[in-house]
């Protein structure tokens, strides 16, 4: 099992920056690849970005030159520096973890989510 708790999101105006932390915990050397993933009130769950163990991104169309994923010790830790924001930035988002099980495959972790508003 791996267990993931977000940090960081709050509310800020159009054009400012904000940056998530997710810390993994538990089975993180079983983790293969970490992201991010938002959910705004009436639509489905979306890609934002991820990030793979050996640094492979992957961005959403919608942040691609206005976000950035990073993992700096390629084991527990994703952030996700977000800037220029817009108001349709605004969903909770949720860090994401697939790890691989022996036997199992690939299972999918999330976290609790944390509340991004942007809002003049």
């Amino acid at each position: 099992q791996v267990q993931l708790v977000e940090s960081g999101g709050g509310s800020v105006q159009p054009g400012g920056s904000l940056r998530l932390s997710c810390v993994a915990s538990g089975r993180v050397f079983s983790i293969r690849v970490m992201g991010w993933y938002r959910q705004a009130p009436g639509k489905q769950r979306e890609l934002v970005a991820t990030i793979t163990v050996g640094g492979t991104t992957n961005y959403g169309d919608s942040v691609k030159g206005r976000f950035t994923i990073s993992r700096p010790n390629a084991l527990n830790t994703v952030y996700l520096q977000m800037n220029s924001l817009k108001p349709e930035d605004t969903a909770v988002y949720y860090c994401s973890a697939d790890g691989l099980e022996a036997g199992v495959g690939i299972n999918r972790y999330w976290g609790q989510g944390t509340q991004v508003t942007v809002s003049s």
